[in-house]
């Protein structure tokens, strides 16, 4: 049996200081120090064996943030474990206090190939894991063929094409060894909400974007090309992911999904549900009403849907926990959770080939509200998304 904790962080523009990342955004070496400082007591504090974090413009100022982590974590072994002369030494409750240090972990970082100079740049996604890899990490982005999305009109004639070449932020994906098992990880970042507004050529800023001149048409078509793109990028996501479901590799996907569980990015990431029978429907090439799928058929359909789906992670905790809310973003009086931990049915309590489950979950998020931190002096130097934890276990939790 073995244990182990997987988590995902969107840092918020990570970054060295002095280094302008958007028009006019960058660091002072005061607020890099708070930040870094803020980062690493939030990973000691998940003390998490894999993390996948996203919104990094810089491996180096990444890898800052797990120094000092470290740093912290052993300072906190040598207040909090006892003395090996202890009689209660071996106690489980300090234990678990024990922190482990990201030493000999390995770190791998996607670059963003949106990535310009300064005051342009764009933010990549990292993994950090103390089992190591096996075999090099993927980056997903620059596709190699331009993804064709085809649209027909209701009558069925040709409804034109939406091509995606690149992804706005890579996907990473990594292959971890944990005890005698290779699990295969996907960390992502998918388009946000905010709209995708056109600039004409030779204009200094896109017409939308005037809020003086308000356009709400326009900036409702720039949410709905985001939309677009979103929803791409998950079907790029979906199908590297059913590659390993169909090599029989046991996945977990996590990262900033910038949708909740229910939105259509995400559904078209973990895939469909099933319904409970297909018994009852209408066949597909049916001849008369009454040609229906068979019971054998049913079995048939609910395997092939369901050795292909994800399972949230917060779903299977609110369900065993009876907690009937999770949330990981505060905007404009909204509290959802757009970061997400998805597993295979691999992992699933109710799967009789499990090789493991959940046994708890957990959600950083109490420095959320709604548009202020209240221990930051600004907002950009805390993160405006909660961290999320599954802890794990591979083999009978009974054992």
């Amino acid at each position: 049996m073995t244990r182990f904790t997987i988590a995902s962080f969107n840092v918020k523009n990570l970054i060295e200081a002095d280094q302008e990342y958007y028009k006019f955004e960058q660091y002072t070496p005061e607020e890099y120090a708070w930040k870094r400082a803020w980062l690493a007591d939030q990973l000691l504090t998940m003390n998490a064996d894999i993390v996948g974090f996203q919104e990094i413009f810089s491996e180096e100022s990444l890898r800052d943030v797990v120094i000092e982590t470290d740093e912290l974590g052993m300072a906190a072994n040598a207040a909090n474990i006892p003395d090996r002369s202890k009689r209660y030494a071996r106690k489980a409750i300090f234990r678990k206090l024990a922190y482990e240090p990201y030493t000999e972990s390995a770190l791998a970082f996607a670059p963003n190939s949106f990535d310009g100079g300064p005051g342009a740049r764009r933010p990549g996604v990292a993994i950090l894991s103390r089992f190591g890899f096996v075999g090099t990490p993927e980056i997903i982005q620059d596709l190699p063929e331009p993804l064709d999305i085809p649209f027909s009109d209701i009558d069925g004639t040709d409804g034109g094409c939406y091509q995606v070449k690149r992804l706005s932020r890579p996907i990473l994906k990594v292959r971890i060894p944990i005890g005698d098992t290779v699990v295969t990880v996907f960390n992502c970042h998918l388009k946000s909400k905010l709209g995708e507004l056109p600039r004409p050529e030779g204009a200094a800023f896109p017409p939308a974007a005037d809020l003086v001149n308000y356009d709400p048409a326009a900036r409702a078509m720039g949410s709905l090309r985001a939309a677009l793109r979103r929803m791409a990028e998950a079907w790029v996501l979906r199908k590297a992911i059913l590659e390993e479901l169909e090599a029989g590799n046991p996945v977990m996907v996590l990262g900033d999904f910038n949708d909740s569980e229910t939105a259509v990015s995400s559904e078209i990431i973990t895939g469909e549900a099933p319904f409970k029978n297909y018994a009852w429907m209408r066949r597909h090439d049916a001849q008369t009403s009454r040609d229906r799928y068979s019971d054998e058929q049913n079995e048939v359909i609910q395997e092939k849907i369901s050795k292909v789906r994800l399972f949230s992670a917060e779903k299977l905790f609110v369900r065993k926990s009876l907690r009937d809310m999770v949330y990981t973003s505060a905007f404009g009086g909204v509290f959802e959770s757009i970061d997400q931990i998805l597993m295979s049915r691999h992992f699933h309590p109710e799967f009789d080939g499990k090789i493991g489950e959940m046994e708890y979950f957990s959600a950083l998020n109490d420095h959320l509200t709604d548009g202020s931190h209240p221990e930051a002096p600004y907002n950009k130097l805390a993160s405006d998304h909660g961290q999320i934890m599954a802890h794990m276990v591979l083999g009978d939790p009974d054992e």
